[in-house]
């Protein structure tokens, strides 16, 4: 096994972890704004463009360009589908500057989005907003935006990192600033230390942990768990969102929990029962338009019911709006049924809600700052945003936002910053250690424990939630993380030993997976993505609390704090008197 001494050392000035829409954004504006001859390095799991969750974005980027709607309007759709928990400022940075980044996506970036016949950006309703606002290049948009970043990115004087797999955050000897970030080489198996003056954490959240989820493979919450080690106070982690419709193709494809996206419920799809009876309207006046976790929990109830598809879930249906206007409208999405066998412009689809996006993360400002001085989050990673529940279409533009926010903060903190920190070298040893374990213990079955996680997480800390069942859920999750430590995988060779990464991954998701349930424990009523059965109101608006989790020792430790009515007050709006509730026609 690779010593301390082995260890590779390297210096640069700003370091960005993760090359998605947050990262790869960083990267561009930090260039901008950081002093001549500044060192930008960019370091990612896998392949530049190539991995993450961005290129998977299916549906599109929500900005208010015009025709009734409003930057205020985007941002009290995202606080009413928040419900009243996200950081105001936040969410109106979010409203407001998507406005300027798609601007730059489009005339500097190089994508191409849909147009309509007089040229202007097409744009669609999803659910939960009261506009169309939702800009996008068919259902193929986050491949548009992410190989438009790429090619920015690949022509830049900026150092890259490839299938660097960072494992610890290094702090300082006193705690309280970043000295640089731990990675793993994975085409080598060596360790590297990397120094810098600022880091920006945008990794991915990616709530894999459960049965059925959407995310790509690699996405381990990683990120989340390095910020729990350093002591930082994480918020809303009980928070994550179940997407109403992944695809059910059976447990013999990897396909079974991919997104299929809100625009086909926005377009008017249906959802069906076993018996193929529409429901949604049992559960919600808003039908299948109500927002993601209603949904999700509709179909929830009808699969307790056993009122189920074949494989246990529901169907969509499409074929009313007419098969040939589906394949034209949705044509990646009907080429995925497709090769797994379904017919979404003419048939029914089988479908299942499944773990899509974490709204909970690192408490930041509005400008990316952490409590660690020198550390700066974006993206999934970063709490506060979303509140409870994120709309569908406000994922890429937080991610592209924020990633632009931290480059350019960066760029102009590092003009106040002096040298390189040194790091706590007893931290850096202890990360080490910890990364190498299973490399000495007995082989074991790593897959079977993740298999085990993930059946723990949706029975117990899943869509509909109760104290006993999470408390039930966070033994569960403690007695696989004890087999997980008593777990080995082969050391003969760590260059791409992906068995060792895998039990790199589930360490993370095991140690993320018991602040979800913690915090869900927490949490006394049901908001957005958290339902609990046994406190199944909403709570007083007016005195909304968040959860916040801190890592001590071995515990985790929840706590609450009040919302920050800092725009707008519950009860209130910032729309003028004269403003319809929604622009968006009856379908």
């Amino acid at each position: 096994m690779p010593l301390k001494s082995d260890i590779e050392r390297h210096d640069t000035d700003i370091l960005i972890l993760g090359t998605g829409g947050a990262g790869m954004f960083a990267a561009l504006h930090a260039q901008q704004t950081a002093p001549a001859g500044t060192k930008i390095t960019i370091a990612v799991k896998g392949l530049i463009g190539k991995c993450g969750c961005t290129r998977m974005v299916q549906g599109g980027y929500n900005v208010a360009l015009g025709g009734g709607d409003t930057v205020e309007r985007h941002f009290m759709d995202t606080i009413n589908g928040g419900k009243w928990l996200p950081n105001q400022d936040m969410a109106w940075k979010l409203c407001e500057q998507a406005v300027v980044r798609i601007r730059e996506l489009e005339n500097e970036v190089g994508c191409f989005f849909d147009r309509n016949p007089d040229g202007s950006l097409h744009q669609k309703a999803f659910a939960g907003q009261t506009a169309d606002r939702t800009v996008h290049k068919g259902d193929l948009t986050g491949i548009e935006i992410i190989n438009r970043l790429m090619e920015q990115v690949l022509s830049r004087p900026v150092e890259k990192l490839q299938e660097h797999r960072a494992v610890g955050l290094i702090p300082t000897k006193d705690g309280t600033a970043l000295a640089g970030v731990l990675f793993i080489d994975m085409r080598t198996g060596k360790f590297r230390f990397v120094r810098a003056k600022t880091v920006m954490m945008g990794t991915g959240g990616g709530p894999t942990m459960y049965k059925y989820n959407t995310p790509s493979g690699d996405k381990t919450m990683d990120g989340l768990a390095m910020a729990l080690r350093v002591g930082l106070p994480l918020r809303d982690m009980e928070m994550v969102q179940f997407h109403p419709t992944g695809l059910l193709a059976g447990e013999h494809t990897k396909m079974t929990g991919t997104v299929l996206e809100e625009g086909l419920r926005g377009a008017g799809g249906q959802l069906l029962n076993g018996s193929e009876n529409r429901f949604m309207f049992d559960y919600d006046e808003r039908g299948e338009r109500a927002t993601r976790d209603v949904v999700s929990r509709g179909i929830y109830a009808e699969m307790r019911k056993n009122n189920t598809s074949e494989n246990g879930g529901v169907f969509i249906s499409m074929a009313h709006l007419g098969p040939d206007n589906v394949r034209k409208k949705f044509s990646g999405m009907v080429k995925r049924c497709a090769d797994s066998g379904f017919d979404l412009a003419g048939g029914l689809v089988e479908v299942v809600p499944t773990a899509h996006y974490f709204m909970g993360g690192v408490v930041v400002d509005a400008d990316t700052h952490t409590a660690m001085e020198g550390l700066y989050v974006a993206g999934e990673d970063a709490g506060g945003a979303h509140g409870s529940n994120r709309l569908g279409g406000n994922g890429v533009a937080n991610s592209t936002v924020y990633g632009g926010v931290a480059g350019d903060v960066m760029g102009k903190d590092i003009r106040k910053m002096g040298a390189l920190r040194d790091p706590d070298e007893d931290v850096l040893s202890a990360e080490i250690e910890r990364a190498q374990r299973p490399l000495s213990q007995k082989l074991g079955n790593v897959q079977q424990l993740r298999h085990g996680l993930q059946e723990a997480m949706w029975e117990d800390v899943g869509v509909m939630r109760t104290e006993t069942g999470m408390a039930r859920g966070i033994k569960r999750v403690a007695e696989i993380k004890t087999e997980l430590l008593e777990t080995g995988v082969s050391n003969d060779n760590l260059a791409f030993n992906l068995t060792w990464h895998d039990w790199l991954n589930m360490a993370s998701l095991c140690d993320v997976s018991e602040v979800i349930a913690k915090a869900g424990i927490a949490r006394e009523n049901s908001r957005g993505a958290h339902f609990r059965e046994d406190f199944p109101e909403s709570g007083s608006m007016e005195s909304s609390y968040f959860t916040v989790a801190r890592q001590s020792g071995d515990n985790i430790d929840v706590t609450r704090e009040p919302v920050q009515f800092t725009i707008v007050k519950p009860g209130e709006t910032i729309l003028p008197d004269h403003e319809p509730e929604t622009l968006v026609g009856a379908k």
